[in-house]
């Protein structure tokens, strides 16, 4: 029988506080995080030095040997990274949290949880394995008529099944505590985690579709062709996404952890869930600005798409003046009355806090970079270049993977039940510059490289010694520096998560849990109806998707027979 969760630790005043709650959470919650993690640092590591020789081979500074390709190591690099680093590491502090808030986690969620944790692992194991030996050259994107052994896509097939585990667990914890606080708002943490997994639930089905539904039956020759346009279109729906998965994962800990480590309060409760339903309900469209240039799609089609992406920005600058009216009105609050004396007293030498702000100032470029790709006539100078590689670094490897870094420093230490040293402090300021030095360095060279015309996704940029690709090597070679720093970065901050995750001093770590300025800007209940807002998202995807599938799948399209890349 399922033993009851603990009463909760609202943000709002009249709830009961649990004080197990706010010092740390159950044992039991904290080694299925911890977990996570282990597994999110581990990809980091051998990712990272995918990217590293991947950058080192494209700029011609070595060649590998002949066991192993430069399409395996583009493989290895995105699969671990953007989708196994991102995925572990959001469960593992989403729940964290969310054990938090709600005063922790039902049974049932930690059956779910460990059952997606073990599905997930064993389906990166598979993966991993068929990319280093050669037999899953399909890129990042995994796009088809590529073709990887059929091995390869169970191991992603279970990656899939995992997460929808671990949202079906989070779904159960979040229902369980509405059901035992009626009339109570959810907290603005546990808000954000069940916006979070259902994208995922959206994300997933796409995915499991895909990858389930078409790509396995034709990888092991059940059936001959594959039709490529039905399966990009199916990818960008969960690739696009899960870019904003990670995205509001990134500013949950803007909104909600961010004004407690500053010493200030969340500037408006209302504001932030509006921003979540915004992003819940427009995001998933938005994976079609990725096919601006494929075939089989209407002008007028295409054109709504980009209506529908152009959505996105409104939560994104929501966001941006909540953040900076979160900073002011906290030196407000400490005396400050110059128009930017404000500034001055936020606490820069706290890693946590500095590795956030250069998080959001990255997000800056990062989102006008994204209405470019999204517009459909511009689009057309940068698609399949390396523009769109520095941007997808700006994005996740700077903001979403900065943020990761800076919740390490209070989430590794909350959960091992250490402290955050003054001289790891020290080491993580360190690790920030070092992070966005490389990034700002390789970043930039890619986005130059690509409007001089340098496309990505390839090894060979010499193009016979034509003098158009003479012009790269320059940017080359400094994509292939900021890689060199990037993975000093790496090397640090993995040294940093053992220290805390094992050594360092035992102590209590608090996770910042930031309180409402005003009581009266609570958000209405229907807030919590999440059958609303899925409602809302299921006739936005329908809008966007059900008139080109159709056409996809009514077109009599021959296929395509299998491509093995080198």
């Amino acid at each position: 029988m399922t033993q009851p969760i603990r009463e909760a630790t609202a943000p709002h005043p009249g709830t009961e506080v649990n004080e197990e709650a706010v010092t740390g959470i159950a044992k039991r919650d904290s080694r299925l995080s911890s977990a996570n993690l282990y597994i999110a640092f581990i990809a980091l590591l051998i990712g990272g030095t995918a990217g590293l020789l991947q950058g080192f081979v494209r700029s011609g500074f070595i060649e590998l040997p002949s066991w192993i390709s430069y399409y395996a190591l583009l493989t290895a690099h995105g699969v671990l990274l953007v989708l196994v680093l991102s995925s572990f590491f959001s469960i593992g502090y989403l729940y964290a949290g969310t054990s938090r808030v709600l005063g922790g986690l039902t049974d049932k969620t930690l059956v779910f949880g460990w059952t997606g944790f073990g599905l997930m692992a064993a389906g990166t194991a598979i993966a991993s394995f068929f990319i280093l030996s050669g037999d899953a050259n399909v890129l990042y994107t995994f796009y088809v008529p590529m073709q990887a052994h059929p091995w390869f896509y169970v191991g992603l097939a279970m990656i899939v099944v995992g997460i929808l585990s671990n949202c079906v667990g989070m779904f159960v914890t979040y229902q369980s505590w509405r059901k035992r606080n009626p009339g109570q708002l959810t907290p603005l943490f546990a808000f954000f985690s069940n916006a979070v997994f259902v994208l995922w639930v959206f994300a997933s089905l796409f995915i499991a579709v895909f990858v389930v539904g078409m790509v396995i039956p034709w990888a092991f020759g059940w059936v001959p062709t594959i039709d490529p346009m039905i399966g990009r279109t199916l990818f960008w729906a969960f690739g696009h996404t899960l870019v904003n998965i990670w995205m509001l994962t990134a500013i949950s800990a803007w909104y909600v952890s961010m004004p407690k480590i500053i010493g200030g309060k969340v500037f408006s409760d209302s504001l932030a869930r509006v921003a979540v339903v915004i992003l819940v309900v427009a995001n998933v469209p938005g994976g079609f600005h990725h096919q601006i240039l494929d075939p089989g799609l209407s002008t007028e089609l295409k054109f709504l798409h980009v209506i529908q992406t152009f959505m996105i920005i409104f939560p994104s600058l929501m966001t941006a003046f909540a953040m900076l009216a979160t900073m002011e009105r906290t030196g407000r609050s400490k005396g400050v009355t110059s128009l930017l004396g404000w500034w001055k007293t936020l606490p820069w030498s706290d890693a946590r806090f500095f590795a956030i702000i250069v998080a959001m100032f990255a997000f800056i470029p990062a989102g006008l970079g994204g209405i470019i790709n999204a517009s459909n006539q511009v689009n057309q100078v940068v698609h399949n270049s390396m523009w769109v590689t520095g941007h997808l670094h700006l994005t996740v490897g700077t903001t979403v993977v900065l943020t990761f870094f800076g919740v390490s420093y209070w989430l590794v230490p909350y959960l091992s039940g250490r402290k955050l040293t003054r001289s790891l402090n020290k080491l993580a300021i360190l690790q920030t510059l070092i992070w966005a030095a490389g990034m700002l360095l390789m970043s930039g060279a890619m986005h130059i490289n690509g409007l001089l015309g340098s496309p990505r996704r390839t090894a060979d940029t010499s193009y016979g010694g034509h003098s158009a690709a003479a012009d790269w090597a320059l940017y080359e070679t400094l994509m292939a520096v900021g890689g060199m720093i990037l993975f000093v970065g790496i090397l640090l901050i993995m040294y940093i998560w053992i220290r805390l995750a094992f050594f360092a001093p035992k102590g209590t770590t608090e996770f910042p849990i930031g309180e409402d300025y005003r009581e009266k800007d609570r958000s209405p209940l229907f807030m919590d109806r999440w059958s609303i807002w899925v409602a809302l998202s299921v006739i936005s995807i329908a809008i966007a998707y059900v008139i080109p599938l159709i056409n996809f799948a009514t077109g009599h399209s021959p296929g395509s027979p299998p491509f093995l890349m080198p």
